[in-house]
């Protein structure tokens, strides 16, 4: 047989456009084997192309027994043998093993990080059989046609060693830690209560449930102090504006009072008018977090989601690599070609052709770099598919964000008229825009409210409408969102910026946390003060920033992937070796812990027939049926009760009906969208929407 290159990427969809980009005339051959997916193209000689599906390989124990900790000995196997969900990955192993036997030349094309050069290393040393030493390595940011000829053309003559090695400590660690204390915490429980629940911590994910709680406890124990303001109004010209008293906060309420009682029935006077100009520079371009930061602020979607959507849209072609850390956008990427190609788009055409007449093109740069792909932008590629309302969404912020690092500094002006009132200096206050520059390329993601002030000078006399004092309370710091817990893990030096939002979300599945605003539940409190008791290096912040710059320093090559691991289990040891000494003491308190949380979950809320009782999910002992009853049911003091939908899932949404104040909870079916159900059988809103319904139906009728 005709011998051939074998080029190995990452995903199935990444094949296709390398194959099609490659092929000298774009049309690469599909074929399938036992459902893999390969294509064939010509171009300087005949290609194969092969998709991996993610990671192909993983960690497993060495040997040892399955219920036992600690576990030091690990080796790397194909998925299929490790996880029971994933025995659809022998069948890929398989076909690129087969495929690899013809070929004479061998070319990983998986995306350029430390995860796609790890995925390809594995196929070439194992499935390829030790082909790891002898493979080029093709670079590429964008699935673009040109950059991917380019990067076929000028291949790296070996693999990206640096980066296997440190993916392979990051991965090596991460699981030595993950693994063993997981282990420590489930079997801990489990001997105990005879009862199996699936606890875990990490390396990352301790610190970050840590800042959580710390939070939580500063909200759960914030005494509110009082505090009070004073709220003016003054006309000028016939319009009123409102004025600002020079304290915010007034601590002492006399104090207030005589402020009011000085300046009521008084006029005031212009002591003073400071008019300032400045520049506001435009934004930075996006790396991964800001990129994921922006969008929950925009559109509300999770880190993790963005992180999808955005690498869906890399697979397109549409925009660069997602997962970077660089804030800056090299001139070789082509500002003016992708910025033609984006005048394509109606949407777009105005503000691109403003730019490309420009004799130059110098885009803002932020501090941070990345060695393997700059920051995110648009290709120039546009979509040829219908996108999703999400897709469009991170596609025109990413495509907006990139005209507007180009743009001209916004220039302001900001005008503070000091007015004296009964002695009392209060602040009028107005804004407005002189020159847009780079908004106008960032209209709909930026606010910019503009305060207009009549023509004034200083010594004119200025009419008091209305003054009045407000008593307020002061409020305990916010909660994290996972935008800003990804911020802070960031901030830290905690976590990967392909990992952190994967980290937010275990937090969430494991119920140690819950809700966008990140509510701390009983059992997250429950894993960090245990933690804290009897091993608290787990949850220290200062011991996984150290791990961390110890990896950095594998991937920089100033340190051997052997040393750290060595010292990563040298650290490792004592932590095991305490909670093997507390595993009674650790058991019983796990186990009350996940007691609790259970039956935090099935309460739903407060009983509003008796006052005192909390409502709470039952299960007949007769029947099986499920349904909401008081727990002083119990007692003896309240028999009320309500029916719940016997499918599906049910969970307390902690808000109460606005009709009739029973609490509301969430039901969801496998398949269909979930629904809000109040379950008070007589809530009006049930008569109401019974109406609705029967209208609706009515209306259909006639129209037929």
């Amino acid at each position: 047989m005709e011998k051939y290159a074998l080029i190995i990427t990452e995903k199935p969809d990444a094949a296709r456009r390398i194959a099609t980009a490659l092929d000298s005339k774009g049309k690469p051959k599909k074929v399938e084997d036992n459902g893999v997916p390969y294509f064939l193209a010509e171009r300087d000689r005949k290609l194969v192309v092969v998709p991996a599906l993610g990671h192909l390989y993983t960690l497993v124990r060495s040997w040892g027994r399955r219920n036992f900790y600690p576990i030091l000995n690990f080796k790397w196997e194909p998925r299929y043998k490790a996880e029971r969900g994933a025995k659809n990955t022998k069948a890929w192993v398989r076909t690129i093993s087969k495929l690899s036997e013809d070929a004479d030349d061998f070319i990983a094309a998986c995306d350029y990080d430390i995860e796609g050069s790890l995925i390809g290393y594995w196929l070439l040393k194992y499935a390829c059989r030790d082909k790891e030493d002898v493979a080029k390595r093709m670079k590429f940011s964008t699935l673009t046609k040109d950059e991917l000829a380019q990067a076929y053309e000028e291949p790296l003559p070996h693999l990206d060693f640096t980066l296997i090695e440190a993916g392979r400590t990051r991965h090596e660690v991460d699981w030595l830690y993950g693994v063993n204390l997981s282990r420590a915490l489930t079997l801990s429980a489990r001997r105990w209560s005879g009862r199996y629940n699936t606890l875990s911590t990490g390396r990352v994910q301790g610190p970050t449930l840590r800042f959580l709680v710390k939070r939580e406890r500063t909200i759960r124990t914030f005494v509110p102090k009082p505090y009070w303001s004073i709220n003016a109004e003054v006309e000028i010209k016939g319009s009123a504006y409102e004025v600002e008293y020079e304290k915010k906060k007034i601590r002492q309420k006399a104090e207030a009072e005589k402020v009011l009682q000085n300046c009521k029935g008084r006029a005031g006077k212009i002591e003073s008018i400071a008019v300032r100009k400045y520049r506001q520079r435009p934004p930075i371009p996006f790396d991964l977090g800001g990129l994921q930061s922006e969008a929950y602020r925009l559109f509300g979607y999770t880190p993790r989601r963005t992180s999808y959507i955005a690498q869906r849209l890399y697979l397109e072609a549409s925009i660069s690599y997602p997962r970077t850390s660089s804030q800056k956008l090299p001139p070789a990427i082509n500002y003016r070609a992708i910025l033609k190609a984006l005048s394509k788009r109606a949407a777009y055409k105005r503000l691109a052709t403003t730019l490309l007449k420009r004799a130059q093109l110098k885009p803002r740069a932020g501090k941070k770099e990345d060695p393997a792909h700059p920051a995110v932008y648009p290709t120039g590629s546009l979509p040829r598919r219908a996108l999703s309302d999400q897709e469009k969404n991170i596609w025109d912020l990413i495509v907006r964000r990139f005209m507007a690092v180009f743009g001209d500094p916004a220039i302001k002006q900001s005008m503070k008229a000091t007015i004296l009132l009964g002695g009392h200096p209060f602040y009028l206050r107005g804004r407005r825009v002189l020159k847009e520059g780079w908004m106008k390329f960032y209209e709909p993601y930026i606010k910019t409210e503009e305060v207009l002030l009549p023509t004034i000078k200083e010594g004119e006399t200025i009419e008091l409408k209305q003054i009045t004092r407000e008593d307020k309370f002061t409020n305990p710091p916010p909660r994290y969102n996972p935008s800003s817990l990804l911020k802070k893990m960031e901030e830290e030096g905690i976590g990967t910026k392909a990992t952190r939002a994967d980290i937010i979300q275990t937090l969430y599945e494991r119920r140690y946390v819950r809700d966008q605003r990140i509510e701390v539940t009983a059992l997250g409190f429950d894993i960090v003060e245990i933690l804290r008791k009897h091993c608290p290096r787990v949850i220290s912040v200062r011991f996984t920033r150290e791990l961390e710059e110890k990896m950095e320093q594998v991937q920089t090559g100033s340190e051997s992937r052997e040393d750290a691991l060595v010292d990563a289990v040298d650290q490792l040891k004592p932590m095991l070796e305490a909670l093997k000494k507390r595993e009674v003491a650790l058991g019983e308190a796990l186990s009350e812990a996940v007691k609790k949380a259970r039956m935090e979950e099935r309460i739903v809320g407060n009983c509003s027939s008796c006052g005192t009782g909390k409502l709470i999910i039952l299960y007949s002992r007769k029947t099986g049926k499920r349904f909401i009853g008081c727990t002083n049911y119990f007692e003896g003091t309240c028999e009320t009760s309500f029916p719940l939908p016997q499918k599906g899932t049910v969970k307390s949404l902690r808000i109460e009906c606005t009709a009739c104040g029973w609490p509301i909870v969430a039901v969801r079916i496998k398949d269909r969208r979930p629904w809000r159900l109040c379950f008070n059988p007589d809530c009006p809103r049930k008569e109401e929407r019974k109406k609705y319904g029967e209208m609706q139906n009515l209306r259909k009728r006639r129209s037929e």
